[in-house]
């Protein structure tokens, strides 16, 4: 897989892919773009993420999905999949050339439950920006609000009960130290991961490799997704310690294509540090040297 970083970039670098776009888009026109915002967040918030985009690539159509906004965020993941599915499905059918994702935090993984189930998506970029694509394990502020009452070391009580899957982050809630409760209790993010048996797990993984390009971002001072890693598919083990993507058994066996994506060299890995979770849309660095490559 590629890795980038804000460094590999020098005055050049940011020149001719520049050049490039204008002839590309006087010649063939950008795809659409379309963003999920994730939790808490509502389309109003990535007013600066679509002036980088225009700014870039004029007269790219961007469409910010205004659905599940704030509280309503809480829904379970699967009638987000199918509520964003429904308004985004319209959007794919009017782009002949197929169209582009970006999906920021919970998003992403709602983004990764569309493009497993349906079959006849035209996505070429997907672009996940500071998701918790393995899950999520911190006490984080969105926790102290959600659960005041609990710590991550006991939230499983909630989160891997039937009531627990009817609120979003307990769909990716996931405990290292009770491995079992969350695989069998999962209702979203195992299945996913085909962590426990899916009868559709062949299907999603044909389906989620129709797209072009994989590019996952994140930083090491995000501060809300834990560990950090999970934004590159790492995650802890039962120690704690955090395994790399490369080193995890999804990856490993291939369960949805990762690897397959890797072969490819259509998966790409862009590290920033210095961002905060709220910021990772409105910063002009990251897009430039995460996002604007890949929205041709």
């Amino acid at each position: 897989f590629t890795v980038v970083s804000p460094q590999s970039l020098g005055a050049a670098g940011l020149l001719y892919p520049l050049l490039g776009a204008c002839l590309w888009a006087a010649v063939v026109g950008y795809k659409p773009v379309i963003i999920v915002h994730g939790l808490f967040d509502s389309s109003g918030d990535f007013k600066n993420l679509q002036r980088f985009i225009n700014e870039s690539h004029p007269g790219t159509n961007v469409t910010v999905i205004d659905l599940f906004d704030r509280s309503a965020s809480l829904e379970p993941m699967w009638k987000q999949v199918e509520g964003f599915k429904s308004a985004i499905y319209p959007i794919m059918q009017n782009a002949a050339d197929g169209v582009h994702f970006i999906c920021y935090s919970q998003g992403g993984l709602v983004c990764r439950g569309i493009l497993s189930t349906l079959s006849d998506h035209n996505v070429h970029s997907f672009i996940s920006l500071s998701s918790p694509q393995a899950g999520q394990y911190g006490d984080t502020d969105y926790l102290k609000y959600l659960f005041p009452q609990f710590v991550k070391s006991n939230l499983y009580h909630l989160c891997y009960t039937a009531i627990g899957q009817r609120i979003s982050i307990c769909n990716y809630w996931n405990d290292p130290h009770h491995r079992n409760l969350y695989v069998n209790s999962s209702d979203y993010l195992a299945l996913l991961n085909s962590e426990r048996p899916n009868p559709n797990s062949t299907e999603w993984k044909k389906n989620f490799l129709k797209i072009q390009k994989l590019v996952l971002i994140g930083g090491p001072d995000d501060g809300v997704i834990t560990p950090w890693q999970s934004s590159h598919f790492g995650f802890y083990d039962d120690n704690e310690t955090v395994v790399e993507m490369q080193h995890q058994d999804l990856y490993l066996r291939d369960v949805f294509g990762l690897k397959t994506l890797a072969a490819r060299g259509d998966l790409i890995i862009c590290s920033v540090p210095g961002v905060e979770h709220v910021w990772w849309h409105s910063n002009e660095t990251v897009f430039h040297t995460c996002m604007e490559k890949w929205l041709v």
